[in-house]
């Protein structure tokens, strides 16, 4: 182990950050199971490819949903206990699943439950990265992040297990393995000390009064909404439109979803150093030409999985970069804000679904869906490259980096840069 990590860990506490990534890895896992599945649920309700498509946007749409009314709960209870709470439930939805699971409705009201572990996005990084300073939160941050490898572990394992055992009994094994991250949280976790005040709902949406607000939230909805709806989808994109087996499917999807969750981390390094928008100007750029690519190569499983994980590349990337920004635009509200931003991000996830299994049915072809997300992409490129003249002489340094830290010479204090918004004041 590096000294520099030695450093970083000594700065707060190992024990609950490796418990908060444990935790959001173990919900992403779940999150995304009916999409692990989907080959098996399709088969055995004979779904048509709009059905797919609602299927499989429920449980994403619904773990938005949840994130803020899970927050409020964290902010009074603390975050160590929520994340107990929810997992509880998890498991009650998970016995709901193998229990009474028998028809496309009561598939759906599961799709719902399966949002339960979708909310733990914000208090996950909360909790995770509480214990930290300020020059350690982004890297605690994006270490928890990286528990959206839990969506590659999800399409690698669920597979097999419900060709073993039956699609319906992976609910019964999710429901007794949450206990491993309950048990971590007991026994590994402690609430951090950075105690925020109950922050109101006004506080907790006052990004979204900003156009700022919104420019971000529509680019999380391109990163991370295309990262969870395209990992949802492909497990039914590889069996349908190559005819590989349920179980290849899910492998197949692992290769590019792991690609999604390593990069994350990347990505808010290199925007430390590159800036967060120059980052967000590439990522943008790859997935759009990705994804078009990938609808014109239906004919190709290699092209196309080779294509699938460079997308998902740039969308782990983009993933890292956009929360770089974040603490940059709203230094004083950077949780609030974040999970207002994850919240209406994650909401994108929805869509993905839906457009392929519409595009499917009604015009024969995935690949117009695939050109919709990215239209998207571009569209939210050309957004950000105008509002990042502003940003740049308002809150941030040439490409979004982080303005330089000034010291007041003999005084010893450690004081920013004066911004032009303020220097009006």
């Amino acid at each position: 182990m590096s000294t520099s990590f030695k450093s970083f860990l000594r700065a707060g506490h190992g024990p609950t950050l490796f418990a908060a990534f444990l935790y959001f890895a173990f919900s992403c896992c779940i999150w995304v199971l009916n999409g692990a599945m989907a080959p098996f649920i399709s088969e055995t309700f004979s779904l048509s490819p709009a059905q797919k498509g609602l299927m499989l946007s429920v449980p994403i749409i619904a773990g938005a949903l949840m994130r803020f009314p899970l927050g409020v709960l964290a902010q009074y209870i603390g975050r160590k206990r929520a994340t107990l709470v929810e997992m509880g439930l998890i498991a009650v939805a998970m016995l709901f699943g193998f229990f009474c699971v028998h028809s496309f409705n009561e598939l759906l009201a599961m799709g719902v439950l399966l949002g339960i572990a979708g909310a733990s996005f914000g208090v996950a990084l909360s909790l995770g990265a509480g214990w930290f300073p300020p020059q350690h939160k982004g890297l605690a941050m994006g270490l928890v992040g990286a528990g959206n490898v839990g969506t590659a572990v999800s399409v690698l394992v669920a597979p097999p297990l419900a060709q073993w055992l039956g699609w319906q009994a992976v609910y019964g094994v999710a429901a007794a393995a949450i206990a491993v991250p309950m048990l971590v949280m007991i026994l590994l976790a402690k609430e951090p000390p950075d105690v925020d005040s109950h922050a109101s709902l006004r506080e907790h949406i006052a990004c979204l009064f900003e156009g700022d607000g919104w420019a971000f939230s529509l680019i999380y909805a391109v990163t991370f909404g295309g990262f969870i709806g395209l990992t949802t989808f492909l497990p039914s994109y590889y069996y349908d439109q190559f005819g590989v087996s349920k179980v290849q499917a899910g492998q197949l999807t692992m290769l590019a979803a792991f690609m999604g969750a390593a990069l994350r981390v990347v990505g808010g390094w290199l925007s430390d150093r590159w800036g967060g928008v120059n980052t967000l100007t590439v990522v943008l750029l790859v997935v759009a030409v990705c994804l078009v690519l990938t609808g014109l190569a239906t004919g190709s499983l290699v092209v196309t999985t080779l294509l699938l994980m460079l997308c998902f590349a740039a969308l782990g990337a983009g993933n890292g970069a956009l929360f770089q920004l974040v603490p940059l635009r709203w230094p004083m509200a950077t949780a609030v804000a974040g999970s207002m931003i994850g919240e209406i991000g994650a909401l994108g996830g929805g869509l993905v679904p839906n457009a392929m299994g519409l595009s499917k049915q009604y015009l024969g072809t995935y690949a117009w869906g695939f050109v919709l997300f990215a239209a998207l992409s571009l569209v939210m490129l050309a957004v950000m490259r105008a509002l990042q003249i502003r940003w740049t002489r308002t809150w941030a340094e040439k490409g979004g980096r982080a303005r330089p830290v000034v010291e007041a010479g003999d005084l010893g204090l450690r004081t920013t840069r004066l911004q032009p918004h303020e220097a009006a004041r």
